[in-house]
């Protein structure tokens, strides 16, 4: 893909955006509950961090889709939870405290961990055939894009708390636009490769979704943790920030055959959520009025 203004400048800008809209609702008070439940947050990590990654690689070892679909995937597991992760814990009475300082939290170590995998699987998959990966140029562009615009949206938040508050529906709307927005580009642009592929790009970031969806209820159900706690998990860890992958991808990579596994999974991510916040209702008792 050639590089244009749109790849090098004003997606990395949006993305800045967005994440500066998930710096206005943070507070230095959902770090510091992270310590008050340690429990619940290293099954998050753990769940996030290593066994998705894991579990998208053993995922394409099974279903042995082309290269670029399988690095589209790895850069996919790579990324942290998103916004969404946060909007629908919050539709579905989970703790929404957990769900948004485990993307916080996964977001900033992700700067460190998703170069790595990266680089890894674009090793891996394509045997060192694409040697100008820069490892170190992606991690600056991911402190950039990310720390940055959250550091500045957390102090705007504690100058401005008010102000910031009003904000952040526009910057939940603006993300989710954004995202569909971006899922039709890639479309159209690489709709010969999708109509080729299709049944198995569905199929393989479908079963993601599933599989990572009901990973994070067995996470919470080993490490003990609430029922609520298990559904926030089950959707943080089903949930991936897709639009941070796509723009790795087009902008970082300058590859945008590697997006397309993350603009169908950013359509095929809500199935499991959904399933899974239906089955809560379902199961939970009725709230006394």
């Amino acid at each position: 893909m050639q590089e244009t203004i749109f790849t090098q400048v004003l997606l990395p800008a949006i993305l800045g955006i967005i994440m500066l809209g998930m710096g206005l609702s943070l507070v230095k008070d959902d770090f510091v509950r992270l310590t008050k439940v340690p429990k619940s947050v290293i099954a998050g990590l753990s769940g996030q961090l290593i066994l998705l990654p894991l579990f998208a690689f053993a995922l394409i070892q099974f279903f042995s889709p082309p290269a670029e679909i399988a690095i589209g995937l790895m850069i996919l597991s790579a990324c942290p939870g998103g916004t969404t992760s946060n909007l629908i814990s919050h539709i579905a009475r989970a703790n929404l405290a957990l769900s948004v300082s485990l993307t916080a939290l996964t977001t900033i170590i992700c700067v460190i961990t998703t170069p790595l995998l990266i680089k890894f699987s674009i090793d891996y998959f394509t045997q060192g055939e694409v040697a100008d990966f820069s490892l170190i140029g992606v991690s600056l562009n991911l402190v950039m894009l990310l720390l940055v615009p959250i550091s500045i949206g957390m102090t705007l938040r504690h100058f401005f708390s008010k102000s910031a508050r009003r904000a952040e529906p526009f910057f939940r709307h603006f993300s989710t636009f954004f995202m569909l927005f971006l899922i039709v580009v890639i479309s159209y642009q690489e709709r010969a490769a999708i109509m080729a592929s299709f049944p198995d790009i569905f199929v393989i970031t479908f079963s993601l979704n599933i599989g990572a969806t009901i990973m994070g209820l067995l996470i919470a159900r080993a490490f003990s943790l609430s029922k609520k706690d298990g559904l926030t998990l089950g959707i943080e860890i089903g949930t991936q920030n897709a639009t941070m992958a796509m723009l790795i991808a087009i902008t970082f990579i300058d590859n945008q055959a590697y997006s397309v596994a993350a603009g169908i999974y950013a359509v095929t991510m809500y199935v499991g959520a959904f399933l899974l916040v239906g089955y809560h209702k379902l199961t939970s008792p009725p709230i006394a009025q």
